[in-house]
Protein backbone atom coordinates (compact mmCIF):
# COMPACT_ATOMS: atom_id res chain seq x y z
CA UNK A 1 0.00 0.00 0.00
CA UNK A 2 0.90 3.28 -0.92
CA UNK A 3 1.79 5.90 1.55
CA UNK A 4 -0.79 8.35 -0.10
CA UNK A 5 -3.57 5.25 0.22
CA UNK A 6 -2.71 4.31 4.10
CA UNK A 7 -2.90 8.02 4.80
CA UNK A 8 -6.87 7.95 3.13
CA UNK A 9 -7.66 4.32 4.79
CA UNK A 10 -6.41 5.98 8.51
CA UNK A 11 -8.52 8.81 7.82
CA UNK A 12 -11.90 6.96 6.48
CA UNK A 13 -10.88 4.88 10.10
CA UNK A 14 -11.36 7.92 11.95
CA UNK A 15 -14.61 9.14 10.48
CA UNK A 16 -16.10 6.25 11.72
CA UNK A 17 -14.47 5.52 14.69
CA UNK A 18 -13.55 8.73 15.77
CA UNK A 19 -10.38 7.19 18.10
CA UNK A 20 -8.04 4.41 17.13
CA UNK A 21 -4.71 3.39 18.63
CA UNK A 22 -1.17 3.12 17.19
CA UNK A 23 -0.87 0.13 17.82
CA UNK A 24 -4.22 -1.08 15.99
CA UNK A 25 -3.48 0.95 13.27
CA UNK A 26 0.15 -0.89 13.30
CA UNK A 27 -1.32 -4.15 13.49
CA UNK A 28 -3.91 -3.26 11.12
CA UNK A 29 -1.47 -2.00 8.21
CA UNK A 30 1.53 -4.35 9.14
CA UNK A 31 3.69 -2.02 9.44
CA UNK A 32 5.69 -0.69 12.57
CA UNK A 33 4.63 1.45 15.51
CA UNK A 34 7.52 4.20 14.10
CA UNK A 35 5.71 4.01 10.39
CA UNK A 36 2.44 4.85 11.96
CA UNK A 37 3.15 7.36 14.52
CA UNK A 38 5.13 9.27 10.95
CA UNK A 39 1.80 8.80 9.28
CA UNK A 40 -0.30 10.66 12.03
CA UNK A 41 2.08 13.23 12.49
CA UNK A 42 1.67 14.06 8.43
CA UNK A 43 -1.95 14.12 9.36
CA UNK A 44 -1.71 16.49 12.43
CA UNK A 45 0.31 18.71 10.61
CA UNK A 46 -2.43 19.21 7.39
CA UNK A 47 -4.80 19.67 10.35
CA UNK A 48 -6.79 16.48 9.79
CA UNK A 49 -5.97 14.88 13.11
CA UNK A 50 -5.57 15.39 16.38
CA UNK A 51 -2.71 13.16 18.19
CA UNK A 52 -2.88 11.97 21.61
CA UNK A 53 -0.43 10.05 23.58
CA UNK A 54 -0.83 6.77 22.07
CA UNK A 55 -4.33 7.12 19.83
CA UNK A 56 -5.02 9.95 17.34
CA UNK A 57 -9.03 11.29 17.03
CA UNK A 58 -10.60 14.07 15.37
CA UNK A 59 -11.47 17.37 16.41
CA UNK A 60 -15.43 17.61 16.97
CA UNK A 61 -17.97 16.75 14.60
CA UNK A 62 -18.65 20.51 13.78
CA UNK A 63 -14.81 21.07 13.19
CA UNK A 64 -13.58 22.15 9.80
CA UNK A 65 -10.80 19.97 9.79
CA UNK A 66 -13.50 17.00 10.81
CA UNK A 67 -15.01 17.38 7.79
CA UNK A 68 -11.75 17.85 5.93
CA UNK A 69 -10.95 14.19 6.39
CA UNK A 70 -14.28 12.52 5.91
CA UNK A 71 -13.75 11.65 1.91
CA UNK A 72 -10.54 13.30 2.18
CA UNK A 73 -9.17 11.67 -0.98
CA UNK A 74 -11.83 12.11 -3.16
CA UNK A 75 -12.45 16.17 -1.95
CA UNK A 76 -8.79 16.55 -2.91
CA UNK A 77 -9.13 15.19 -6.53
CA UNK A 78 -12.22 17.64 -6.76
CA UNK A 79 -10.39 20.31 -5.89
CA UNK A 80 -7.57 19.16 -8.16
CA UNK A 81 -10.07 19.36 -11.31
CA UNK A 82 -11.58 22.13 -9.79
CA UNK A 83 -8.33 24.62 -9.82
CA UNK A 84 -7.79 23.71 -13.83
CA UNK A 85 -9.18 26.18 -15.14
CA UNK A 86 -7.22 28.99 -12.91
CA UNK A 87 -4.47 30.91 -14.46
CA UNK A 88 -1.94 32.87 -12.85
CA UNK A 89 -2.59 36.05 -11.88
CA UNK A 90 -6.64 35.75 -11.06
CA UNK A 91 -8.95 37.28 -8.21
CA UNK A 92 -11.40 34.78 -7.22
CA UNK A 93 -13.70 34.19 -4.41
CA UNK A 94 -14.29 31.15 -2.61
CA UNK A 95 -16.84 30.36 0.30
CA UNK A 96 -16.59 28.45 3.11
CA UNK A 97 -16.80 24.09 2.62
CA UNK A 98 -13.95 21.44 3.02
CA UNK A 99 -13.65 21.05 -0.69
CA UNK A 100 -13.28 25.23 -0.72
CA UNK A 101 -10.57 24.71 1.45
CA UNK A 102 -8.91 22.28 -0.43
CA UNK A 103 -9.45 24.08 -3.92
CA UNK A 104 -7.68 27.54 -2.11
CA UNK A 105 -4.70 25.12 -0.90
CA UNK A 106 -4.61 23.53 -4.33
CA UNK A 107 -4.80 27.12 -6.14
CA UNK A 108 -2.56 28.51 -3.93
CA UNK A 109 0.60 26.02 -4.06
CA UNK A 110 -0.12 25.70 -8.29
CA UNK A 111 -0.55 28.86 -9.25
CA UNK A 112 1.51 32.57 -9.19
CA UNK A 113 0.01 36.08 -7.71
CA UNK A 114 -3.60 35.13 -6.62
CA UNK A 115 -5.75 37.26 -4.80
CA UNK A 116 -8.71 35.04 -3.39
CA UNK A 117 -11.47 36.79 -1.24
CA UNK A 118 -13.22 34.78 0.85
CA UNK A 119 -15.46 35.05 4.14
CA UNK A 120 -14.22 32.10 5.94
CA UNK A 121 -11.47 32.24 8.34
CA UNK A 122 -10.54 28.70 8.00
CA UNK A 123 -9.76 29.20 4.87
CA UNK A 124 -7.88 32.17 5.29
CA UNK A 125 -5.53 30.30 7.94
CA UNK A 126 -4.87 27.28 6.09
CA UNK A 127 -2.86 28.93 3.13
CA UNK A 128 -1.53 31.84 5.02
CA UNK A 129 1.65 29.74 4.89
CA UNK A 130 1.40 29.86 0.87
CA UNK A 131 3.61 33.19 0.31
CA UNK A 132 2.68 34.18 -3.48
CA UNK A 133 -1.04 34.17 -2.30
CA UNK A 134 -3.12 37.70 -1.46
CA UNK A 135 -6.04 37.22 0.77
CA UNK A 136 -8.48 39.27 1.16
CA UNK A 137 -10.77 38.24 4.29
CA UNK A 138 -14.45 39.86 4.21
CA UNK A 139 -15.65 40.99 7.78
CA UNK A 140 -18.69 40.66 9.29
CA UNK A 141 -20.41 38.53 11.97
CA UNK A 142 -18.78 35.86 12.79
CA UNK A 143 -20.11 32.42 13.36
CA UNK A 144 -17.85 30.46 15.70
CA UNK A 145 -19.07 26.68 14.50
CA UNK A 146 -18.37 27.56 11.00
CA UNK A 147 -15.78 29.98 11.20
CA UNK A 148 -17.22 32.11 8.73
CA UNK A 149 -18.29 35.72 8.61
CA UNK A 150 -21.59 36.45 7.68
CA UNK A 151 -24.74 39.36 7.59
CA UNK A 152 -24.98 42.88 5.94
CA UNK A 153 -21.41 43.54 6.78
CA UNK A 154 -20.12 40.67 4.07
CA UNK A 155 -22.74 42.04 1.73
CA UNK A 156 -20.85 45.90 1.99
CA UNK A 157 -17.85 44.79 1.90
CA UNK A 158 -18.02 42.41 -1.34
CA UNK A 159 -20.46 45.29 -3.30
CA UNK A 160 -15.94 46.48 -3.76
CA UNK A 161 -14.96 43.49 -5.50
CA UNK A 162 -16.02 41.68 -9.06
CA UNK A 163 -14.95 38.50 -10.06
CA UNK A 164 -15.04 35.88 -13.13
CA UNK A 165 -15.15 32.90 -10.70
CA UNK A 166 -16.85 32.29 -7.56
CA UNK A 167 -16.41 28.68 -5.94
CA UNK A 168 -19.30 27.53 -2.97
CA UNK A 169 -20.16 24.17 -1.22
CA UNK A 170 -22.99 22.78 -0.67
CA UNK A 171 -25.06 21.08 2.19
CA UNK A 172 -27.69 19.36 -0.67
CA UNK A 173 -29.58 19.33 -4.08
CA UNK A 174 -32.89 19.06 -5.41
CA UNK A 175 -34.36 19.77 -8.28
CA UNK A 176 -37.19 21.45 -6.67
CA UNK A 177 -35.25 23.65 -4.60
CA UNK A 178 -31.89 23.87 -6.28
CA UNK A 179 -28.78 24.37 -4.37
CA UNK A 180 -29.51 23.89 -0.34
CA UNK A 181 -27.60 24.67 2.85
CA UNK A 182 -28.11 24.04 6.29
CA UNK A 183 -27.75 27.74 7.79
CA UNK A 184 -30.20 30.67 6.80
CA UNK A 185 -27.09 33.67 7.40
CA UNK A 186 -24.34 31.65 5.55
CA UNK A 187 -26.68 30.78 2.74
CA UNK A 188 -27.78 34.50 2.64
CA UNK A 189 -24.68 35.43 2.23
CA UNK A 190 -23.47 33.06 -0.09
CA UNK A 191 -26.26 34.81 -2.51
CA UNK A 192 -24.73 38.59 -1.95
CA UNK A 193 -20.92 36.64 -2.83
CA UNK A 194 -22.74 35.62 -5.97
CA UNK A 195 -23.78 38.62 -7.35
CA UNK A 196 -20.89 39.77 -7.48
CA UNK A 197 -19.59 36.81 -9.71
CA UNK A 198 -19.65 36.07 -13.58
CA UNK A 199 -19.25 32.44 -13.09
CA UNK A 200 -20.75 30.12 -9.75
CA UNK A 201 -19.01 27.14 -9.29
CA UNK A 202 -19.97 24.50 -7.04
CA UNK A 203 -17.42 21.84 -5.44
CA UNK A 204 -18.75 18.74 -3.58
CA UNK A 205 -18.61 15.10 -2.78
CA UNK A 206 -21.58 13.44 -4.97
CA UNK A 207 -23.00 12.44 -0.72
CA UNK A 208 -24.44 15.80 -1.01
CA UNK A 209 -26.72 15.17 -4.06
CA UNK A 210 -28.62 12.17 -1.53
CA UNK A 211 -29.14 14.73 0.73
CA UNK A 212 -31.42 18.20 0.96
CA UNK A 213 -30.36 21.28 3.43
CA UNK A 214 -32.91 22.84 5.09
CA UNK A 215 -32.84 26.53 3.45
CA UNK A 216 -32.75 27.34 0.00
CA UNK A 217 -28.76 28.34 -1.24
CA UNK A 218 -28.81 29.19 -4.70
CA UNK A 219 -31.17 28.33 -7.51
CA UNK A 220 -30.16 25.68 -10.42
CA UNK A 221 -30.07 28.89 -12.91
CA UNK A 222 -27.80 30.46 -10.57
CA UNK A 223 -25.03 27.61 -11.47
CA UNK A 224 -22.72 27.37 -14.06
CA UNK A 225 -20.57 24.40 -13.20
CA UNK A 226 -20.55 21.78 -10.80
CA UNK A 227 -17.49 19.79 -9.84
CA UNK A 228 -17.73 16.68 -8.32
CA UNK A 229 -17.00 12.64 -8.61
CA UNK A 230 -18.10 9.78 -10.43
CA UNK A 231 -20.97 8.65 -8.11
CA UNK A 232 -23.25 11.88 -8.48
CA UNK A 233 -26.97 10.30 -8.81
CA UNK A 234 -27.03 10.01 -12.64
CA UNK A 235 -30.97 11.80 -12.50
CA UNK A 236 -29.26 15.07 -11.26
CA UNK A 237 -26.49 15.00 -13.47
CA UNK A 238 -28.83 14.69 -16.37
CA UNK A 239 -31.28 16.77 -14.48
CA UNK A 240 -28.21 19.89 -14.11
CA UNK A 241 -26.65 18.97 -17.69
CA UNK A 242 -30.34 20.03 -19.10
CA UNK A 243 -30.78 23.07 -17.11
CA UNK A 244 -26.53 24.13 -19.22
CA UNK A 245 -24.60 23.54 -16.45
CA UNK A 246 -21.07 21.87 -17.03
CA UNK A 247 -20.77 18.58 -15.30
CA UNK A 248 -17.11 17.95 -14.49
CA UNK A 249 -16.20 14.34 -12.32
CA UNK A 250 -13.02 12.88 -11.04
Amino acid sequence: MKISERHTKILELLTKEEKIEVTKLSNLFEVSQVTIRKDLDHLENKGLIVREHGFATLNSKDDMNNRLAYNYDIKQKIAQLASQDIHDGETLMIESGSCCALLALQIAQSRKDITIITNSAFIADYIRGVSQTRIILLGGEYQNESQVSVGPIVKKCVETFYVDKFFIGTDGFSELSGFTGNDYMRSETVRDMAKQAKQVIVVTDSSKFNQIGVVNLLPTECITTVVTDKAIPSESENYLIQQGITVKKI
